[in-house]
């Protein structure tokens, strides 16, 4: 395979998304602070779904939030949204026949939904792993006045010279598409969309793909600090802010969640969350070798990255394979690279 073949990053979607938001935060247009609904007012009023027995029988019951989910809350997945394929609940299962991102749909349809669905868990209680970063995705639009491709083209890859990374690809990059790895339980290759069709759903949460090169220039950015070749994206100050752990403590880790093994933002695995991203809290603890400061996400394809500040390191692995061998490949990756560091 080309050194420069263009994977579905998936979740790895989520940091440039986030990385958008604290732009505009910098910018004096955005709080971390506000509440969602003062940029999304279809948010107001939003309800916690709890699950109640009436009769033997368990339903769900609405209840009022104890406040409204924050910019912050989106970032750091406290929002009490959550995702429909990950566990079973009443919620979820409203979440699965909302039919969000049904075709068509653009993103402010597709909030639009979310806005009418029970949220999981009251705001700020919970890492529950969701939609928030698609919200923000349209925070991003209604902030900036631009869509949300384009906002990230002209403000974010275009300046860090990424020309393979977007929401699609071109007919000249479509020979150039990495085919997902046959998954040996079903002698298949998982569904992936077809990258040639942009989508009408702009996924703040997924929905991009990129190469290992134009991700390394992202990511050594953040090495830098939010600079890159003499171009400025965010400060210092703010990107160190955003690796830092924003989970307070005793936040509730979701049943969901708990299925993500080394990936979960608990202390017992020297992990939390920051803006948008995971983040080391402590060098062990947790079965992935690591360093204390490092901040990282991964993608339900396979594709992973990490940046560790400690030992001016940063790690991409781009491969396309089932979200049951994920694990195993991010395992190895990370052993084959802090083998290598003999100083």
């Amino acid at each position: 395979m080309k050194p420069d073949s263009i994977f579905r990053i998936a979740s790895m979607t989520k940091p440039l998304v986030s990385v958008a938001v604290m732009m505009l935060v910098e910018e004096g247009k955005l709080q971390l602070i506000s509440p969602v609904s003062s940029v999304l007012p279809e948010f107001k009023g939003a309800k916690v779904g709890v699950e109640k027995l009436n009769d033997g029988k368990p339903e769900l019951v609405l209840e009022p939030v104890q406040r409204e989910m924050t910019i912050q809350d989106l970032l750091r997945h406290t929002s009490g949204l959550t995702y429909g394929q990950f566990g079973n609940s009443l919620v979820k299962e409203a979440y699965r026949n909302a039919n969000i991102g049904a075709p068509g749909e653009n993103l402010a349809a597709v909030v639009g939904k979310l806005s009418k669905l029970p949220l999981a868990y009251q705001p700020g209680t919970t890492f529950e792993y969701g939609v928030s970063t698609d919200v923000l995705g349209r925070v991003v639009e209604v902030v900036s006045g631009m869509e949300l491709d384009r906002f990230i083209t002209e403000r974010i890859t275009k300046p860090l010279g990424m020309p393979d990374t977007g929401f699609y690809v071109s007919e000249a990059q479509v020979g150039r598409v990495a085919e997902p790895q046959i998954d040996p339980a079903t002698g298949k290759r998982p569904p992936m969309r077809d990258l040639a069709v942009p989508p009408s759903w702009l996924s703040g949460g997924g929905g991009m793909v990129s190469t290992a090169s134009d991700y390394a220039r992202f990511c050594q950015m953040l090495l830098n600090g939010g600079e890159f070749e003499g171009a400025y994206f965010l400060s210092p100050r703010t990107v160190g802010y955003m690796t830092t752990d924003h989970l307070p403590p005793g936040t509730a880790i979701s049943q969901a969640v708990q299925g993500f093994g080394s990936l979960i933002p608990s202390p017992a695995l020297g992990q939390g969350f920051g803006l948008g991203f995971a983040v080391r809290t402590d060098g062990g603890r947790n079965p992935m070798q690591g360093s204390a400061g490092e901040f990282y996400w991964t993608g339900s394809s396979g594709t992973t990255f990490w940046i560790d500040p400690k030992e001016n390191l940063i790690a991409i692995m781009m491969v396309q394979v089932p979200i049951t061998q994920g694990a195993y490949y991010r395992s190895l990756i990370r052993n084959m690279v802090y083998q290598a560091i003999t100083k």
